[in-house]
């Protein structure tokens, strides 16, 4: 084979192109020689599979899933005591994508009139006053928050509870519901009426709240109040 010509094809790893050598005369190829040609093959891979990224792809998510993210951040949460400071900011920014699917003027959709659970307020506070606070939770195991919207102006709100661990009762307030404005409402309530037992007696003043309706479909109602505080409602089954 000395006289004939000489061929040698070279292939990588990598399915490179084919590259073929032809001579006239015999050539001996050292094992060295392979090995850089290797590796400049391997760098020019790397280097093309580091500069091809992934299309960005746009996740949307409508107001089905943002509801059912937000019942599960809040759920098993007593009506948000139990939540941590990071927790009330993700029910929070979950709310505030939700709001961008309310109907204009909500204040005149029919959907806000029923029961509601309050399965949530950033301030434990809001509902059912004193017997939410830190000390009142020590005496008070609270059982239901319910707010009741009925047509075409009247709120029912109720808190019920156990009174040191065997005594049921329950706290209610009635009031009158007057649009502000497209979203904005006021309800000015009658002094609140306690029920522990037997004993059931009215005491205080009357109360007066202003909300805002940022969200409200057939399963689930937001509110924000006047100070800051949001509140999830849970139409009740």
């Amino acid at each position: 084979m000395a006289t004939a010509a000489s061929s040698l094809t070279i292939a990588s790893s990598f399915s490179e192109p084919r590259i073929q050598i032809r001579s006239s005369k015999r050539i001996s190829l050292p094992l060295q020689y392979s090995i850089p040609y290797k590796a400049n093959s391997r760098s020019r891979r790397r280097l093309v599979v580091s500069s091809v990224s992934a299309p960005k792809v746009e996740l949307r998510t409508g107001p089905d899933d943002l509801i059912s993210s937000l019942l599960s951040k809040v759920a098993n949460s007593d009506g948000g005591v139990t939540l941590s400071p990071e927790q009330h900011k993700e029910v929070a920014q979950v709310a505030g994508e939700l709001q961008k699917y309310c109907v204009s003027e909500p204040v005149k959709c029919p959907l806000i009139f029923g029961d509601w659970d309050v399965v949530y307020c950033s301030v434990p506070t809001s509902p059912g006053g004193g017997y939410r606070s830190v000390i009142g939770r020590l005496f008070f195991r609270t059982n239901e928050m319910i707010q009741g919207i009925d047509s075409p102006d009247i709120v029912r709100n109720r808190v019920s509870f156990t009174a040191l661990g065997f005594l049921d009762g329950d706290v209610s307030l009635t009031g009158k519901l007057k649009v502000l404005d497209s979203e904005w409402v006021q309800v000015i309530f009658e002094p609140p009426e306690l029920k522990v037992g037997s004993l059931e007696f009215k005491y205080g003043f009357e109360s007066e709240v202003k909300l805002r309706i940022t969200y409200v479909d057939e399963k689930l109602r937001l509110g924000l109040g006047s100070r800051g505080s949001l509140f999830v409602f849970r139409r009740r089954q």
